[in-house]
């Protein structure tokens, strides 16, 4: 009799392109036990909208494996160590992880699981080249990310794998995977207020044919990404982004389908080079995550007070009077996604213009967002907050208006978003105010803060935060 073999999903929901389980199938001689843990405390900051997109996602990996997807709640050690001794395996597999507390996690289950003579082991990872991979020629990591670039770029890409067959699935009990929304937790930070517990409407081409449907539509418009994708009322960028976080595609899949010499394709290879330079910078600096990678700028003057929680929560709510940054909040709040360019413009706005923590900011992404990557997500608010990898730091601080201009010019975007301006034409719609008065008189908030102004605050708090590190140091 063969021994099942274990296959633990995490961030890899798909059975195509998937070392992983094609491992898993090889030592179980086609019999694999495939398992999702719902592991509560790291489902602690998932928000409604990205429990809800998940659900649906292992939805459609259930509906792919013919109903046999097994899921468990609780400690996961715990719970693959149990099903090891149900179904008699010896053995699990699952794909690599690189966040600090999917490490973490993964070195305790290891040892709990040896203790029951059970093996774990990785096969493959999330991304095109392995956290941790690529150094300078000193042997150190990268720090800036065009010369990671140039060195990721000469690393060999695996060709995508045909998905398994022939796997008999090993059933046991299971919970339905609609109880993984009950583990949202709705203790949420008291700067939030009442808000985060809202449900988003996002796309339904989820799971990994949702996923392949949703690179297909993209690969008809890749060729004109580098001149379209800054722009939000396009709808040009590729949103794939739930589904490389949840690993319904593999990004190896995506370079190999975008390999034309056009400069759209380089231009997004670009972009998923990022989420692996992100994951490498967080690989090797995991206190990251909430520390700030500058040290210069540790002590930057925030504002926490009570008035500080309730600018947080206008910005959070889209009500800051920038019809861009609005919009953006919005899309948030409803769809559980933002465009790329909105996103910096928004976390500009919360650092640089109201004097946030970014951490706030990226705690309320973390929440909110169902492509909430930590890597990503992260390290995108201290390269806005000018605390990160930014070869060009903390004096880029984004004008809202000037972005609005530039990057939604006819206002597509602002008014699909914030319906009391549906009927003010561009560029009346991009501004504060609106001139004379007029978005007053279409319902919309005034502005919060006079956004010049406070950009002189901003690099007077820079400027001191900078002054103060460099005194100290020279005491020391």
């Amino acid at each position: 009799m063969v021994n099942p073999v274990i296959f633990w999903f995490r961030r890899d929901l798909r059975l195509g392109d998937h070392p992983g389980v094609l491992e898993a199938a090889r030592r179980g001689d086609g019999h694999v036990a495939a398992v999702f843990v719902i592991d509560p405390a790291l489902s602690a900051s998932v928000g409604p909208a990205r429990a809800a997109y998940l659900v649906a996602t292992l939805r459609a990996l259930d509906q792919a494996m013919g109903g046999r997807l097994i899921v468990r709640r609780g400690d996961p050690g715990a719970q693959l160590a149990r099903l090891a001794r149900e179904i008699g395996a010896r053995s699990v597999v699952c794909t690599e992880e690189f966040t600090p507390r999917g490490r973490e996690r993964d070195v305790r289950v290891r040892r709990e699981l040896r203790d029951c003579d059970v093996t774990l082991d990785v096969v493959d990872s999330p991304y095109v080249v392995r956290p941790g991979t690529i150094a300078t020629k000193g042997g150190t990591p990268f720090k800036v990310f065009t010369p990671f670039r140039r060195a990721w770029d000469l690393e060999p890409v695996a060709r995508p794998l045909a998905a398994p067959t022939g796997v008999t699935w090993t059933t046991a009990d299971s919970l339905d995977v609609a109880q993984l929304a009950e583990v949202s937790s709705l203790v949420r930070p008291a700067y939030f207020g009442d808000l985060g517990t809202e449900p988003a409407a996002f796309d339904a081409r989820v799971g990994e044919v949702g996923a392949l449907v949703t690179l297909e539509e993209f690969l008809a418009r890749v060729e004109r990404y580098d001149d379209t994708r800054d722009r939000p009322g396009l709808d040009t960028t590729s949103r794939l982004s739930p589904h490389l976080h949840f690993g319904t595609l593999h990004p190896r899949q995506v370079l190999a389908a975008t390999t034309t010499a056009s400069n759209g394709s380089r231009v997004f290879h670009s972009e998923v080079c990022w989420r692996e330079f992100y994951a490498d910078v967080l690989w090797h600096n995991p206190e990251s995550t909430w520390r700030v990678l500058q040290p210069a700028l540790a002590n930057l003057r925030v504002d926490r007070d009570a008035a500080a929680a309730e600018r947080f929560q206008r910005w959070a709510r889209g009500e800051t009077g920038y019809p861009l940054v609005d919009a953006g909040m919005r899309q948030l709040l409803r769809e559980g996604w933002m465009h790329n360019r909105v996103r910096m413009v928004a976390a500009s706005f919360l650092v640089k213009q109201l004097h946030l923590d970014w951490r706030w900011g990226a705690k309320w992404f973390m929440w909110r967002l169902i492509d909430a990557d930590v890597a990503s997500n992260q390290h995108g608010w201290q390269w806005s907050a000018g605390t990160g990898t930014d070869a060009a730091p903390f004096h880029r601080i984004f004008n809202p208006t000037r972005q609005a201009e530039r990057f939604d010019p006819e206002g597509d975007y602002v008014r699909r978003y914030v319906p009391e301006l549906a009927g003010v034409a561009a560029p009346q719609c991009l501004s504060p105010g609106g001139g004379e008065g007029l978005l007053a008189a279409s319902g919309y908030v005034a502005p919060m803060v006079d956004a010049s102004t406070e950009r002189h605050e901003a690099l007077a708090r820079f400027h001191e935060a900078r002054v103060a590190h460099h005194a100290g140091s020279a005491r020391s």
